[in-house]
């Protein structure tokens, strides 16, 4: 399986996960100029973008691990897309979640990290 095939399947292993908490799913693998976010949701009022990581073993570290500074600042541009495009307000409840895959193990971390001014 390459990459983006891998990805899609976990996403959507991630996206069940969700639904069975009780989440609504509203968009898979969001695109835009910006970058992507791989999940966003519904959790009650509020909207939550999810970064989703698998790794098959350990060896090259926790995929809760693998959101960088730098991913992390992605996300929130494609996020601020997001919202503006989808009448969000600037005070509408958000979260930025972390869904990491080990194996079979799902570890979902809520709140994973705070919101990262674009351009700092």
């Amino acid at each position: 399986m390459n990459k983006r095939k891998t990805g899609d399947h976990y996403e959507r292993i991630a996206a069940d996960y969700l639904q069975k908490q009780g989440c609504k799913i509203l968009e898979h693998s969001f695109r835009n100029r910006f970058g992507e976010i791989d999940l966003i949701a519904k959790d009650g009022d509020c909207v939550v973008f999810t970064e989703v990581k698998y790794r098959k073993t350990a060896a090259e570290g926790h995929p809760l691990e693998a959101v960088t500074l730098s991913k992390q600042k992605t996300i929130c541009k494609v996020a601020d897309y997001y919202r503006v495009t989808h009448g969000i307000g600037e005070f509408d409840p958000i979260r930025f979640d972390v869904i990491g895959i080990l194996g079979d193990e799902i570890s979902w971390v809520k709140n994973a990290f705070y919101y990262q001014r674009p351009g700092r």
